[in-house]
């Protein structure tokens, strides 16, 4: 047996009990000029957006709550669980009415409507029955939802154009069972349009003012969609700066509705301000202390004379963030005597110039280490670094000072020097280094990625190394004095640095060296990279990367073993240890190599902000100058990634398919970003 709730009201017998509406609701219409809704009348109603706030309410209760405690009226209360069967069905309660119930929401009629969707799901998000719809309450409570629900229906379908909408909701239950079905039954009535759209002022564009009414993209006859509406104004305001209008202003729209012919007149009034383009950089007095002008249009993307862009500024502010000695920037236009032009003035607060770092990690190829650093960022201005850097670890002790002037030149151009002195014990070398390395690079990071980055370096190194010489594998320390010159050119076509899920990306790295030690002898050291990435769904990417490399000029044994090519570890083929595969020595340590071939396999598959990579990877190392892809070194494993908000967590776990004798049976890495 079924019956009828309507809401608002519960009929019982004879006996009628009125329940009190909940919390009304009001869409408020907002401009970015100042976000105030016009007055709606007769024949002039304000445009609604999507975005809905309660308003206060003389009610003592949220719809949401309970009903108050009722005082005895010295008459007995009619049993509610019980079902009068004089009653037509269309009028019955459901059974145990006073018992708390679990509810099902059905909107009926929007389905036909082009926007149909975008007002069910508009509704999820602001329902308080969808909202509650896991708890049970009892069916006054859910009375009073669908009340509220029913006016939010009904504004819902205002702002999409329908004002002359219909929605009766009413509550379905069966006896004997807990789950009570409310239906909203939508007659969304016809669409009302545009018969005219005008936009007073923005004739004062000139010629350019068809391009800028472009950007409103709301016409005659379009429905009379609130969204629609305010997404036009943001789009032309944005587009109003980025196009030369630094001093632009969009007014409040005025919409009049006339509901006996079905149609509304939007006016919406414009003052360009005059078109401008960029003059000076003005940094006001006290902000020069961090950066000059002539720094800041050193990291500003635009020049004197360019057209007038809101985005480039907005780009100079994160920039001048970017570097870290700013915590606060206000970038204003100003006027230029020149009533062509725009200046931008520059109001800066300093961030703490000076940072201390430490780090303590352990790994199985590389031991315990503790590292602490200590950098001023502006010791020298304009961003003029002094760093010092020391590393105390098993394997390895490091200690280094550093100048470093970031945005150099231009926009995202480093100079570095470093002197430094190392000691590295590793299974395939000892090495104690000292040296001076410069260099010159173009960067990419995840505010700024760049396809195309390059570097160019400089290194004079004294090193005196362990190495293994004749098939005894007798060892005995040399001195090596190398100069290097460094180069690299890479393409990054990913959008993601960290993740990326698309595209390609190669690299090329080319060293030429001098070595000094039992006489001169020139080589270069050689590395060619790439990797692809293939999404074959919303959730899997496949990823595959490939890593060449070659040293000619010189025989293995010439080559200091600290420039050779090794393999293996988390950055190159996962199962093995750090630099372990290759040829080895009669003590069974790796010696390097002229040559080296890697690849690699992952499919990354991401649920919610997990993910699990199975991957392959395989790698060789020769002694001769061109791989032959002979002798390969297969590891498999399976990945976990965190993807959090500033990239992906990264815990691999690794085995070797075709180990050498003292390889492990397992290797766990774990880092920032995707293996490749």
């Amino acid at each position: 047996m079924t019956g009828l709730i309507k809401p608002g009201r519960v009929y019982v017998g004879s006996f009628m009990l009125f329940c009190a509406l909940g919390t009304p609701l009001s869409l408020a219409a907002q401009t970015p000029a100042d976000a105030t809704a016009n007055n709606v009348s007769d024949d002039i109603e304000s445009l609604t957006t999507h975005e809905l706030r309660p308003v206060e309410s003389n009610a003592d209760f949220a719809a949401s709550e309970p009903m108050t405690e009722i005082s005895d009226f010295g008459v007995a209360w009619p049993n509610m669980s019980v079902i009068d069967d004089t009653e037509t069905p269309a009028s019955r309660s459901v059974a145990a009415i006073n018992t708390e119930q679990r509810y099902s929401v059905t909107l009926r009629g929007i389905d036909a409507l082009d926007e149909g969707s975008v007002i069910r799901s508009q509704f999820r998000a602001l329902s308080i029955l969808r909202e509650r719809e896991g708890d049970a309450a009892v069916v006054a409570q859910i009375n009073r939802r669908a009340d509220v629900d029913q006016d939010l229906l009904r504004e819902l379908l205002r702002s999409h154009g329908y004002y002359d909408s219909e929605v009766v909701a009413e509550l379905r239950g069966e006896t004997g069972r807990e789950r009570i079905e409310v239906i909203f039954d939508i007659d969304a009535g016809p669409l009302y349009r545009f018969a005219s759209v005008d936009l007073p002022g923005l004739a004062g564009a000139g010629d350019r003012t068809e391009e800028l009414r472009e950007q409103f993209p709301v016409r005659e006859d379009d429905p009379v969609d609130a969204a629609a509406v305010t997404a036009a104004e943001a789009n032309l305001a944005a587009e109003l700066g980025n196009r030369g209008y630094p001093f632009a202003q969009v007014g409040d729209e005025e919409v009049v509705v006339d509901h006996q012919s079905r149609i509304a007149r939007l006016t919406l009034p414009v003052e360009t301000g005059g078109e401008r383009s960029f003059g000076a950089i003005r940094v006001e007095q006290g902000a020069d202390e961090l950066f000059g002008s002539d720094h800041v249009a050193t990291i500003a993307r635009f020049e004197p004379g360019e057209l007038y862009s809101t985005g480039m500024v907005d780009d100079l502010r994160r920039a001048l963030i970017q570097t870290g000695l700013v915590s606060r920037v206000d970038l204003t236009p100003v006027e230029n005597d020149d009533p062509s032009l725009v200046d931008i003035a520059v109001a800066m607060e300093p961030a703490p110039p000076r940072t201390i770092s430490g780090e303590i990690g352990y790994s199985t190829g590389e031991g315990a280490r503790v590292e602490i650093g200590w950098e001023h960022r502006n010791l020298i201005q304009p961003e003029g670094a002094l760093a010092l850097r020391g590393i105390l670890g098993t394997d390895e002790q490091f200690a280094s000072v550093s100048l470093r002037r970031s945005n150099f030149r231009d926009r995202d151009q480093i100079l570095t020097a470093q002197l430094f002195a190392s000691n590295a014990n590793r299974d395939a070398f000892d090495a104690r280094t000292a040296g001076f390395t410069a260099s010159f690079e173009r960067i990419s990071n995840q505010l700024w990625q760049k396809q195309w980055i390059w570097s160019l370096g400089l290194e004079l190194l004294a090193s005196d190394e362990r190495d293994v010489v004749g098939a005894a594998g007798l060892r005995q320390r040399e001195t090596f004095l190398i100069g290097a010159i460094p180069l690299s050119l890479s393409y990054d076509g990913t959008h993601d640095l960290l993740n990326p899920e698309s595209g390609v990306r190669l690299s090329a790295f080319i060293s030429p060296e001098l070595s000094f030690q039992d006489g001169t002898f020139g080589y270069a050291r050689v590395q060619l990279d790439g990797s692809a990435y293939f999404p074959l769904m919303d959730a899997l990417t496949f990823a595959g990367r490939i890593r060449l490399g070659g040293i000619p000029g010189a025989s293995t044994n010439n080559i200091a073993p600290s420039r050779r090519f090794y393999a293996g570890g988390g950055g190159s083929v996962r199962g093995y240890s750090y630099q372990s595969i290759g040829p080895r020595d009669a003590n069974n340590d790796p010696i390097g190599g002229r040559s080296l071939v890697e690849m690699a396999l992952e499919a990354r598959y991401r649920f919610g902000n997990f993910g699990i990579v199975p991957f392959i990877d395989a790698g060789a190392i020769y002694t001769e100058l061109y791989p032959d892809f002979s002798n390969l070194r297969f590891g498999t494993g399976l990945g976990f990634r965190y993807y959090s908000n500033f990239g992906p967590i990264r815990l691999d776990v690794g085995t070797p398919l075709n180990p050498q004798p003292g390889d492990p049976m397992i290797a766990i890495y774990v880092s920032l970003g995707q293996a490749f």
